[in-house]
């Protein structure tokens, strides 16, 4: 069996279940209500999300433009002078 088709088997259905259990609990919810304190902690959950995501994605492209990235899994005895 190709690599692909076995991690569609294995993902498949678990994506399916996962999608299953969130609609269930959606609807189990039904018309509970948020109160000031809790959007305020989604708001901030939120911001914090973006701004970790933003900066590890910052690092990524600086550590690839100043050849950080090279430099990895070189080993010690072939190293360029600088």
């Amino acid at each position: 069996m190709k690599p692909a088709l076995l991690l569609v088997v294995i993902l498949g259905p678990l994506l399916i279940g996962t999608v299953a259990i969130s609609a269930w609990a959606w609807n189990r919810l039904g018309s509970t209500e948020i109160g000031l304190h809790g959007w305020i902690a989604l708001g901030l959950g939120v911001l914090a999300t973006l701004v970790i995501g933003g900066g590890l994605m910052a690092l990524v492209f600086y550590s690839s433009r100043h050849g950080y990235d090279e430099r990895v899994g070189r080993r010690s005895d072939e190293s360029e002078p600088d």
